[in-house]
């Protein structure tokens, strides 16, 4: 096996329960889009199911990943993000008793026709946008205002969630803070105003990871974790180990090649990495085409496991498709066949990201089929 990943499910409900620690009083909204973050959809969504924690459904992104993970018949529910984009796409929703989100105002219009014909359907829950800033999905405010007011009496209708999304909350400071703190004003003053118009306060949602972990009264009756399961920090400035977050995904392989060069030497394409002394590398099975990032810049960590003990170096020269090659200076006693650690246990990959100008969530997300997942 050239390159693997431990996925490590006792981890991850490790990081729910965090959650749940954080928001005792709220409703979890696991986020299992684009393959659970690289971690594999199906087996997160069975561990979820398992665990002893306070879910309402898991959220996904797309309409095939959504029906995907209804045919898993697990009993937590299943809400799509992006809502349908046309008629076809919502009857599927409604027959396959999938949840969903309404931002835009053309869905209020769809979801009025095809409500109108009294499907023979499950009730389902519909989660209405409120574009508090943020400015990619969502209604403005009359809109949910209408939402509310036609459809929440609507037999095929078992609940409306008024929700949100923001935009800086992994920030606490100057702009951002202060963008977060109009954001927070708006979804509150929205919903008393719904209340008002419909004589009820309806369940609200606002938050993801970074809200979550930092912005406890915005928790609501519902929260949407995402980054934070996979053990991942939504802060720039810590990583996931510092909120006490353990990693779900270890990335490893193995070394294939070991050899000495001289003062003056060069590596890897486009030289990016010149010897200033005798140098012994290791060349390890592992590239950007197994999703390690290309833009991993020299002395990024790594770590290398042997007979229970692990070192930690760095990468050295750049990374290309299916290799790297790291620092084995001063480290006779590794040699080819040896275990590499990318990033996981040991090594957060906010380090990582760090080092690749990026964030874990690409991280996780780039790691390609090529890569064995091993769940345990």
């Amino acid at each position: 096996m050239r390159a693997w990943a431990h996925i490590n499910l006792s981890a991850l409900k490790s990081n729910l329960a965090r959650v749940q620690q954080c928001c005792p009083n709220s409703a979890i909204v696991p986020v299992i889009k684009s393959n659970a973050y690289g971690h594999g959809m199906n087996e997160v969504a069975h561990a979820i199911n398992s665990s002893d924690t306070n879910v309402a459904c898991c959220a996904v992104a797309s309409l095939d990943e959504a029906l995907a993970l209804k045919k898993l018949n697990t009993c937590v529910r299943v809400l799509l993000l992006a809502g349908f984009a046309n008629d076809d796409e919502l009857e599927s929703l409604l027959h396959n008793g999938i949840d969903f989100v309404v931002h835009a105002k053309y869905q209020l219009n769809g979801l009025e026709k095809v409500l109108g014909d009294a499907p023979d359907v499950d009730r389902v829950r519909i989660w209405v946008k409120l574009d508090t800033g943020m400015h990619r999905l969502g209604l403005t405010e009359d809109e949910c205002l209408n939402v509310f007011q036609k459809l929440h009496n609507h037999p095929s209708i078992e609940k409306l969630i008024l929700m949100s999304h923001l935009a800086c909350a992994d920030e606490s400071e100057g702009a951002a803070a202060k963008m977060t703190r109009g954001q927070i004003e708006q979804f509150h003053k929205v919903r008393f105003e719904i209340a008002e118009l419909v004589n009820e306060l309806p369940h609200a949602s606002l938050v993801a990871s970074a809200g979550i972990l930092s912005l406890t009264e915005t928790h609501y009756e519902a929260v949407r974790p995402g980054i934070m399961l996979y053990g991942g920090s939504p802060f720039a400035g810590k990583t996931g180990s510092e909120l006490s977050l353990l990693p779900v995904m270890t990335l490893c392989s193995r070394l294939v090649a070991v050899k000495d060069l001289a003062v003056g030497d060069s590596i890897g394409y486009g030289a990016t990495f010149t010897c200033d002394n005798k140098t012994r590398i290791g060349v390890v099975s592992i590239g950007y085409g197994d999703g390690y990032p290309r833009a991993a810049r020299n002395g990024t960590p790594v770590l290398i496991r042997k007979n229970g003990n692990v070192v930690r170096t760095r990468l050295i020269g750049r990374v290309s498709m299916d290799m790297i090659t790291i620092d084995l200076t001063g480290l006779e006693e590794i040699g080819v066949g040896d275990e590499v650690i990318l990033w996981g246990e040991g090594l957060p990959a906010d380090e990582v990201a760090r080092n690749s100008d990026t964030i874990a969530y690409e991280l996780f997300c780039q790691v390609t089929d090529r890569v064995e997942r091993i769940y345990g």
